[in-house]
């Protein structure tokens, strides 16, 4: 544009030495033929007196003939919008302003071969008008830019702008008025588009409750990067969301502009709330839990957490377990025990009903029924395990056990309704290591242990069945290895608890 404007001036000094009514331009077409903007002399009678190479080959042409000579046939060749769609009146073509004298900066138009419907060209045009006298115009300049590529690129931009889910908005640095915001950004804040476009950064401030945002301001003041950073987006109803914020600094339309990201964080901090209240629950519902319990660490087994009831059962004070391994004070029967069970918990993540000797501060053992559960505490796999002491149980269960061995030992005048009874009177079976299950007993093993639960000795029983005596203590004493009993009371209750179908003769 210097080169053009020197050149002209040069030529000006010229002209005034030469015959004013047949000026000779070789000079000016000489400096601004090569130039890469289209230029196009105009004479204020409305005729077009010369184009360079640039000029015509944004309006696709190689001659000037092909362009126009005049005015009205520039007109006839040529169809001419404003960007965005209206149609240029015949007196707006930039062409037909500059004859008329009016000079021009910027003005944008959709160029279009007369006869089709899609614009061929973007250009953007200047009118400068070169004096000759006070009065008078010596020579009209067109200058064309072609702005295609740049439209393009911008409406490609805009159209992925649009389409992207991910909030966004698009801010002027000269004055930080927001110029476009696309719709990920309106359903994420619940704005509309007249309440973004067009208002200042201040007006929605996005930047007011930034993590960093003293640091995001000088940032945006000098048109650097603004880093990724929580923000609370304030929302229409006076509330804010909790976002993750950016800031990219670009420039559109020749202007510095900064296009802010967005991330909703809301269901995180959602899923975090649900997930600290779920906990609190968790803490307050295990503290004061009646059944005791003890929380470790799935890596190594460390005792992270223990409630009342099991300091209470155990004997132990809170320092004194919390951060150690069960293995440090030995919380079992035996290390055998406890490996047994970390075993288990490694392989299978869980396991319920595992009778176990709990062994206290003072070295007491108490039964219990041990059951454990793999779960995810604070981001960390754990290892819930409840205890349910079962010691007094056992030792009822145990008297019982004796108390019908008692009576076996002259069990003639035994009914077998009052048998029933003496079983009923155990507890239910806990699940153990030997629960019975898969127990395969010969023909001859169930007919012993028929007679055995109708309270049959052994002279009994060898004369029901035609046996031996010797032959009979053989079958009992298989039947007890097979069953896991160590006494006729053990059988009895044994059959009882498991339904055993005794054959028919037990109908």
């Amino acid at each position: 544009m210097r080169l053009l404007m020197c050149g002209m001036r040069g030529w000006l000094v010229a002209k005034s030495e030469q015959d004013k009514r047949q000026p000779d331009r070789s000079q000016l077409h000489a400096i601004i033929g090569q130039l890469s903007d289209g230029v196009t002399l105009v004479e204020p009678d409305g005729s077009i007196s010369w184009a360079n190479e640039a000029a015509l080959a944004m309006h696709g042409v190689r001659t000037l003939d092909e362009l126009g000579r005049t005015v009205a046939a520039y007109r006839k060749h040529f169809d001419l919008a404003y960007h965005g769609g209206r149609t240029v009146p015949a007196d707006a073509y930039p062409i037909a302003r500059l004859c008329r004298g009016e000079a021009f900066q910027d003005v944008v138009v959709d160029v279009c071969r007369a006869g089709r419907s899609e614009p061929d060209w973007i250009h953007r045009n200047r009118g400068i008008i070169v004096p000759h006298g006070a009065d008078e115009a010596d020579c009209l300049v067109l200058i064309i830019t072609n702005a295609t590529e740049a439209f393009e690129a911008e409406e490609r931009f805009e159209s992925m702008f649009n389409a992207n889910p991910a909030p966004a908005l698009i801010a002027r640095l000269d004055d930080y008025r927001f110029v476009r915001v696309n719709e990920g950004f309106l359903e994420l804040s619940g704005w509309s588009r007249d309440d973004i476009v067009g208002h200042t950064i201040y007006d929605v401030d996005i930047l007011g409750a930034a993590e960093s945002k003293d640091l995001a301001k000088a940032l945006l003041k000098k048109g650097h990067t603004i880093p990724q950073m929580e923000a609370e987006l304030p929302t229409p109803g006076g509330g804010t969301k909790l976002v993750l914020l950016a800031g990219h600094p670009a420039e559109m339309n020749n202007e510095p502009c900064m296009i802010f990201t967005f991330a909703d964080l809301e269901p995180r901090r959602r899923a975090e709330m649900a997930l600290r209240q779920s906990e609190e629950r968790f803490a307050t519902t295990f503290r004061f839990a009646p059944v005791p319990m003890m929380l470790t660490s799935l890596d190594g087994h460390r005792i992270l957490n223990v409630n009342h009831a099991f300091l209470e059962i155990s004997g132990w004070g809170y320092e004194a377990v919390v951060g150690r391994k069960p293995s440090d004070i030995e919380l079992w029967e035996t290390a055998a025990t406890r490996r047994e069970i970390e075993q288990k918990i490694t392989e299978s993540g869980s396991f319920r009903g595992y009778e176990l000797q709990l062994k206290t501060k003072d070295e007491t053992l108490v039964t219990c029924l041990v059951s454990a559960e793999t779960v995810m505490i604070n981001g960390q796999y754990c290892i819930l395990g409840a205890f349910q002491d079962i010691s007094d149980r056992k030792r009822t269960e145990m008297d019982l056990i004796a108390a019908i061995e008692g009576a076996m030992q002259d069990s003639t005048w035994l009914s077998r309704k009052i048998m029933d009874r003496l079983a009923a009177l155990r507890a239910p079976a806990e699940p153990s290591v030997s629960s019975g299950v898969g127990v395969e007993l010969t023909p001859r093993e169930r007919d012993v242990l028929r007679l055995i639960t109708k309270g049959k000795s052994d002279d009994a029983i060898a004369d029901a069945l035609a046996l031996k005596r010797n032959t009979v203590r053989n079958h009992v004493a298989r039947l007890y290895a097979k069953i896991g009993a160590h006494n006729r009371g053990e059988a009895i209750i044994w059959a009882r608890d498991r339904g055993h179908h005794l054959g028919r003769h037990d109908q």
